[in-house]
């Protein structure tokens, strides 16, 4: 090959490469440009968004706006309202040396949960209460006399029943699912004056355990920052999509634990599964059943223990035995130290009580105990009892 066409080659090859290296930058300045407009497009339409409502992402796929919030809640408040009771009973005045004292009233809030008329509130509200003077006092202002159909005191329920055409039914939701912050409404009648006043709030918790100084604890409870106050209990707790996930039962102000500090928002509601597991056979049955063993007990604590030389730290010291019960014919005696109920262990967290009442009537556990410092086991079938 000559030179000059060698020369000609080499030239060729230099002007296609700056050509190449030319229309690289240029189409790559083209994309970087579009793609800071696009940026710029969109950082423009973003600040053109009003923002006159509060934007709550609530799925990927799902926006709703503070607005559409306070709509939903305001249609659920519309639709469970007529069916919240105010539940109001008398207590008897007493009779002294100095007369008689005049009768009291006591009232709290319930809900209806059948056409028929069962209506559901917490047992505390009529603890005290003259079962025949039991009446409730509908969302219109209708009072109807009311009788007591039966309680579970340890679950802190209870199952009325008026005569009538009812307002309303509200239907009982799945607790079990239930998440830490989902919105929540309380419904109730605080003082027994304010009748169905609205609360809304989250839930702050769920499996809450508290102890109700009565030798047994209230386990499973939802914890709630909607404000619950007297008057509230035996209302409803109710999600957004109108369903009574819980029943109001107490709100806790103060601690000696925590150096008598006041507390705001610390209410408490019984899950809608244990509500519907009660009142369904209290409306079926008459009553709730729940399973009988047949002593009297005192629960140890640590402190306890030490004190008194036991050899165990928790458990429930047996102060009587009724005779013909099961734990009689399991051969349990006075003094003796019951450490465990079938599978449950009893804790500082799981009295006696709710280590038995985790069980059903009929169903046969192994009741372990000490005796004298000696481990023993005893197999019985639990009986039915009503409390």
């Amino acid at each position: 090959m000559k030179t000059s066409q060698r020369i000609g080659i080499v030239l060729l090859l230099i002007v296609v490469a700056g050509l190449s290296g030319f229309l690289g930058a240029y189409i790559g300045g083209s994309m970087v440009s579009a793609t800071l407009k696009a940026g710029a497009t969109e950082m423009a339409t973003a600040t053109a968004t009003p923002q006159s409502e509060e934007v709550h992402v609530v799925s990927k796929n799902i926006t709703v706006t503070t607005s559409e919030i306070d709509t939903i809640i305001t249609q659920v408040v519309e639709q469970i309202e007529p069916a919240v009771v105010t539940v109001v009973g008398t207590i008897p005045g007493t009779q002294s040396i100095f007369g008689r004292t005049a009768d009291a009233q006591v009232s709290g809030s319930g809900f209806i949960v059948s056409d028929e008329g069962y209506i559901i509130t917490n047992n505390h509200v009529i603890t005290d209460a003259n079962a025949n003077s039991l009446y409730v006092v509908l969302s219109d202002g209708t009072e109807l006399d009311a009788q007591l159909v039966s309680r579970d005191v340890y679950a802190d329920l209870a199952v009325l029943k008026v005569e009538g055409s009812m307002p309303a039914v509200a239907s009982l939701g799945n607790s079990e699912d239930l998440k830490p912050g989902e919105t929540v409404i309380a419904i109730g009648s605080p003082l027994g004056t304010f009748r169905n006043s609205v609360t809304v709030g989250v839930i702050s918790a769920t499996g809450r355990t508290l102890d109700t100084g009565d030798g047994y604890n209230m386990e499973n409870l939802i914890q709630t920052d909607a404000a619950i106050n007297s008057g509230n209990s035996g209302g409803p707790l109710v999600n957004l999509a109108g369903e009574v996930i819980g029943v109001n039962t107490l709100v806790v102000r103060g601690s000696s634990s925590y150096s008598n500090a006041i507390t705001e928002g610390l209410g408490f509601a019984i899950p809608s599964d244990t509500v519907e597991l009660i009142s369904h056979q209290i409306i079926n049955k008459g009553y709730f059943a729940r399973p009988y063993f047949g002593v009297g007990v005192q629960n140890i604590n640590s402190s306890i223990a030490k004190r008194y030389n036991l050899p165990v730290d928790w458990g429930g010291y047996v102060t009587e035995v009724t005779t013909g019960s099961p734990a009689a014919q399991a051969g349990l005696h006075v003094q003796d130290i019951i450490t465990r109920i079938g599978d449950i262990d009893i804790t500082e967290k799981t009295t006696y009580l709710n280590a038995l009442f985790a069980y059903q009537p009929g169903d046969e556990v192994t009741i372990e105990f000490y005796r004298n410092n000696q481990k023993m086991s005893a197999s019985v079938v639990l009986a039915e009892a009503t409390y």
